[in-house]
């Protein structure tokens, strides 16, 4: 397909983590925005952060994503689709909490695309590496070409007793397993191609609405109470590794997912470099010394990355050049102290 270098594009779940950065960054690339909130008060913060974009945002209620048809008038004139919304968190009591709204959701974006988004020529799935990675606790460097299955077969033997996040990585795994199912059950019908983007752990700072610590998203929560309170073990600051992505560089693959028609078609990994919550700590620590000094014995040479992914197809088809960990720990902390929420 084409490219959708200009236009209007469609952002579900627009008040979102990423989803705001998203919105930002098309705006800020010239397309006209048309984004979707689950509820009306949720509009007014966009309206306010986007104050300069008056005439080219437009902001509608889709209370339910689950419901057939939910998309219908939404994707009515547009010409491209970001479909970000999704449920992300580590709460979910019954597998359902999740799974549910991510793969009817990912269908009914992409039904009501077939049918009434005559203009649409490409939606890119905000996926995850979740459906990616298997986590058998030995090192692996992850692409493209893997799939999260385990995560799929735990919930089917466990149900309601998996842990939270195999519930999430099952749900991810099966909404983009979804979205290629789609396509190629309507290959003779489609006039647009897909393409699901695979980030892993989301940091940086945030631009949704957010009233205080507490009710900051799942990532950047984790974020906060691990660097500023100081929540974890100190053997937990040196053996939990895994790899991240600053939110500017996953809302800027989206912008560039729609510019390149290479990527249409393709699962792409967004990927910018491995962690121990150490290492944020000793990057946050040259912006605010002030913070919890961690397990000061670390040796990073020491350090095995288990789970890596390659990341080289961004790179490749999008141009990627990715915020290294001090440029965002710099900016998360800086965020922090301008709202008073370092104390």
């Amino acid at each position: 397909m084409p490219a959708v270098a200009q236009g209007k594009v469609l952002v579900t779940g627009a008040n979102g983590y990423i989803a705001v950065w998203v919105v930002k960054t098309l705006l800020d690339q010239g397309y006209s925005v048309r984004g979707t909130v689950r509820r009306e008060s949720a509009i007014p913060h966009l309206k306010e952060t986007f104050k300069e974009y008056a005439d080219k945002l437009e902001l509608i209620v889709v209370p339910d994503i689950t419901k057939d048809g939910a998309f219908d008038e939404a994707v009515k004139g547009v010409d491209a689709i970001e479909h970000t919304a999704s449920p992300f968190h580590m709460n979910a009591k019954e597998p359902d909490e999740l799974i549910i709204p991510a793969v009817r959701g990912t269908r009914s974006v992409l039904q009501s695309a077939l049918q009434f988004g005559d203009r649409v020529r490409r939606v890119v799935i905000t996926s995850s590496t979740a459906s990616v990675l298997t986590d058998d606790g030995l090192p692996h460097v992850f692409t493209e070409a893997d799939w999260n299955d385990r995560a799929v077969q735990d919930i089917a033997a466990q149900g309601a007793a998996a842990p939270p996040h195999t519930i999430y990585r099952a749900s991810k795994t099966l909404a983009e397993r979804a979205a290629w199912q789609f396509v190629e059950e309507n290959k003779e019908k489609v006039q647009f191609d897909v393409v699901a983007l695979n980030p892993p752990y989301v940091w940086g700072p945030f631009l949704h609405e957010v009233d205080k610590p507490e009710n900051l998203n799942t990532s950047v929560l984790d974020w906060y109470n691990t660097i500023v309170k100081n929540t974890r073990t100190p053997e937990q600051l040196v053996s939990i590794t895994s790899s991240w992505v600053d939110v500017r560089d996953i809302a800027l693959a989206h912008a560039l997912s729609l510019q390149k028609p290479e990527a249409g078609g393709e699962r792409i990994i967004i990927s910018g470099g491995y962690w121990t919550w150490q290492d944020w700590i000793n990057a946050a620590r040259k912006y605010e010394p002030s913070l919890p000094a961690g397990n000061t014995s670390y040796d990073p040479k020491s350090v095995v990355y288990k789970t890596r992914y390659d990341a080289s197809k961004s790179e490749r088809i999008l141009g990627i050049t990715y915020h290294s960990m001090d440029e965002s720990a710099a900016d998360i902390v800086k965020q922090l102290k301008e709202k008073g929420w370092l104390q």
